[in-house]
């Protein structure tokens, strides 16, 4: 099967006043196209630093990153980023922040019409339409998650990279979110990359757990696999044996295997 994303050998270190610090070391990781990958560890495990090198927001000291078979050279449309904030612009509506999205990505080779259509979509898939004329303070931090979650996909990008998208929100609201986008990745087929504390998103939606070990020079632990059935449901799997045995192995690792650092 053709890979989306090629991680190989790859190394990443920082520049500091007491010299290089490095964050991660022998990065080796290949995802499927449609695929949901997770990256789970504890804090400066280099989670978000490996999200950021596949979106091209920072370059790899060493090795060789590919996504669909062009070196990841920089920030590109094909990988749409979703972060823990927001980053909606506040004097824009809903529509406006989408379609400057749309707009940057397709604006040269379609009409007005073509990008207005392609923005009430990406809205219609977070079911939004009825907020598009709404500004950021007048709505909810859900609702801005999923206005972040629209402008990301309205570029339709071969990989969706997602930074903690519901680590701000409250249970509730993160469970609904959670449903709405296994629902939306079943409906677009997308290849995702979320990272991600919650050991429960991480059985909840992927179809592989990347755990990290502990940093500095933190590198990939293990790969669990998730084989439950899809379409998913939370209430169901509460009392499935097999989804806690899945969960136990994440919890085993993280808390016994790297407990060196939890703190």
């Amino acid at each position: 099967m053709k890979k989306y994303v090629q991680i190989e050998n790859v190394q990443m270190s920082f520049e500091t006043k007491h010299g290089p610090f490095v964050a991660l070391k022998d990065i080796a990781l290949k995802i499927n196209p449609g695929e949901f990958i997770t990256l789970i560890g504890h804090s400066g495990c280099g989670k978000s630093t490996l999200l950021n090198l596949i979106a091209g927001l920072i370059m790899p000291t060493d090795g060789v990153m590919l996504c669909a078979d062009r070196e990841i050279a920089g920030p590109g449309p094909d990988r749409g980023v979703v972060f823990q904030n927001h980053s909606l612009l506040p004097w824009l509506t809903c529509f406006e922040n989408v379609h400057l999205a749309v707009e940057r990505v397709f604006g040269a080779t379609e009409s007005k019409a073509q990008l207005a259509q392609r923005t009430q979509e990406a809205l219609a898939l977070v079911h939004l339409s009825h907020a598009e004329h709404k500004y950021p303070h007048e709505i909810s931090g859900g609702m801005k998650q999923r206005v972040g979650i629209a402008r990301a996909l309205s570029m339709q990008p071969k990989v969706l990279l997602m930074d903690e998208p519901f680590g701000a929100l409250d249970a509730l609201t993160r469970a609904h979110l959670q449903d709405e986008l296994m629902k939306i990745v079943a409906a677009t087929n997308s290849t995702v990359v979320m990272v991600t504390h919650d050991v429960d998103e991480a059985v909840l939606l992927s179809d592989r757990i990347v755990m990290m070990t502990n940093g500095p020079a933190a590198t990939i632990g293990e790969i669990l696999s998730v084989d439950l059935p899809k379409p998913r449901n939370r209430v169901a799997l509460a009392n499935d044996a097999y989804y806690h045995c899945l969960r136990a192995v994440v919890l085993e690792f993280l808390y016994q295997k790297q407990a060196r650092k939890a703190a």
